[in-house]
């Protein structure tokens, strides 16, 4: 078996040898860079000894080793455009979901924990909590007192958080914790209290 020749002839490869400085001349004022020009015309150099067969004799073989500089500068060009520059990797850190199974095993529990509720605690939670309804509709839907609803879902809440070890029912509650008029107060008398 015999391998194809790709070294091109002497005359052919003294003209590309000449037409390097005007190749790397060409490849800088595209790209602005002396080690992306270089490896740009060392890339067009590769193409054009690998095809050199499709080189025609006689022509001109600068304008054909352009042509290759600039048809591989607008490849890498389209290429470079859909790819991120990320070398701290806090795109890709941005990019990452967290797997699945970790997800899925909460929900297991959830769902457990939620299992566990007394049925008028859990039907009160899972409409205010989950449906979205606010005290007074789920009160409707129900048929009792809208205290009841409130007592209901917050006793929900902190039994829930209890059988998920969490540190506060507050991690179910769709608004920020509120303080009480009394509770605010004695904060602000035991802030007063502390030394400076």
């Amino acid at each position: 078996m015999r391998i194809a020749q790709t070294t091109p002839q002497p005359s052919v490869q003294d003209a590309m040898l000449a037409a390097i400085p005007g190749l790397r001349a060409f490849a800088m004022s595209l790209c602005g860079k002396f080690d992306r020009a270089d490896d740009l015309v060392q890339e067009t150099l590769i193409r054009a000894i690998a095809n050199i067969h499709s080189f025609a004799p006689g022509t001109n073989l600068s304008a054909w080793l352009f042509t290759i500089l600039r048809n591989q500068f607008r490849s890498e060009y389209r290429k470079r455009r859909r790819e991120v520059e990320d070398a701290d990797g806090g795109y890709l850190a941005a990019l990452k979901s967290s797997p699945e199974q970790y997800s899925r095993l909460e929900f297991k529990e959830l769902f457990a924990a939620l299992a566990k509720l007394p049925l008028e605690q859990r039907e009160a939670l899972l409409l205010v909590g989950a449906s979205g309804f606010s005290y007074d509709a789920a009160a409707g839907i129900c048929g009792i007192a809208v205290g009841t609803i409130k007592s209901r879902v917050n006793r929900a809440r902190k039994l829930l958080a209890e059988l998920l070890d969490l540190d506060s029912a507050d991690k179910f509650s769709s608004k920020p914790p509120r303080r009480s008029e009394s509770r605010l107060a004695k904060s602000q008398t035991e802030r007063s209290r502390e030394p400076i």
